[in-house]
């Protein structure tokens, strides 16, 4: 498969993934916007080995050959297609393999663990599964500073942390919980309660508490942000739009008739596109 033929595909995947991301990488110009699609359609196709295997895989067995072809794709010839894509444009943009590596280290906790402790240990996840991914597109954005790398990091943490609120319900189903057990202990809710579903004032508490603790991680991505000079800040753009709706969901999470067990989350198509033109549109002209 020829590189074009390559990007083709990872361009098609992302596409069809009905991602919050593929909007704000519209905004990206083409060479970085088919890096973007590249790195995603990896991402995206790791997690699923673990998440969505398909019929007669084996998750840790797909990890494997995983980090075998992300070898061959900095010290060799890869075969896969996202693979090939994903060798030209990490040459070109000198993202390093640690940050893949450590993507591969996060989805593989999912094997293994089911509960987090202390928000330590949830941390650590958090930062494999979200803020490496972050620290990848800074490559691709072309803002890799001290400060940018603290905003990816904590603008990551904050997406993982959105993430898991939204999604205990498809969690519990699934036998996971991702809430620090420090904190269910803190506001005496069971891991029952949240396996079965139950609504409970406790888990209302925890919810908002676990809300404010993503707010914070925004906050602090916005404070980094902040101490930039503006040509970074405009590179940012597309996280900028990542983050304004994220921000959203979190929004929907923390008013009080949220339901907690309730539908997915989910912003219309043409909420993610004023989101995505209103974030542009500063950036440009503020």
């Amino acid at each position: 498969m020829t590189p074009q033929e390559a990007q083709a595909y990872c361009t098609q995947l992302t596409k069809s993934s009905g991602s919050n991301f593929y909007y704000s990488f519209l905004f990206l110009p083409a060479t970085r916007r088919n890096a973007m699609y590249t790195v995603y359609a990896f991402c995206k196709a790791v997690d699923s080995a673990v998440d969505e295997p398909t019929h007669g895989s084996e998750p840790k067995e797909e990890l494997r050959r995983w980090r075998s072809e992300l070898d061959a794709v900095y010290h060799g010839t890869p075969t896969w297609p996202i693979m090939i894509s994903l060798a030209h444009h990490v040459r070109r943009l000198s993202i390093p393999q640690a940050y893949f590596e450590e993507l591969i280290k996060g989805v593989e906790m999912d094997l293994t663990t089911t509960r987090y402790e202390t928000f330590d240990a949830l941390s650590l996840y958090c930062y494999r599964v979200a803020s490496v991914v972050g620290l990848m597109c800074l490559h691709v954005f072309g803002a890799t500073s001290a400060h940018a790398q603290d905003y990816a990091v904590d603008l990551g943490m904050a997406f993982q942390l959105t993430n898991i609120l939204r999604d205990l319900a498809t969690d519990a189903e699934q036998g996971r919980v991702y809430l620090p057990l420090e904190d269910l202990a803190r506001f005496h809710c069971g891991e029952s309660e949240l396996l079965a579903k139950q609504h409970s004032p406790a888990l209302r508490e925890l919810v908002a508490f676990e809300s404010a603790r993503a707010r914070q991680y925004y906050k602090k991505a916005q404070a980094a942000l902040e101490s930039l000079p503006r040509a970074e800040r405009r590179a940012l753009t597309v996280a900028e739009i990542m983050r304004a709706v994220y921000s959203r969901i979190l929004e929907r999470i923390e008013q009080p008739d949220h339901q907690i067990f309730g539908p997915r989350i989910r912003l219309s198509t043409s909420n993610r596109l004023a989101l995505a033109a209103g974030v542009w549109v500063q950036s440009r002209f503020s």
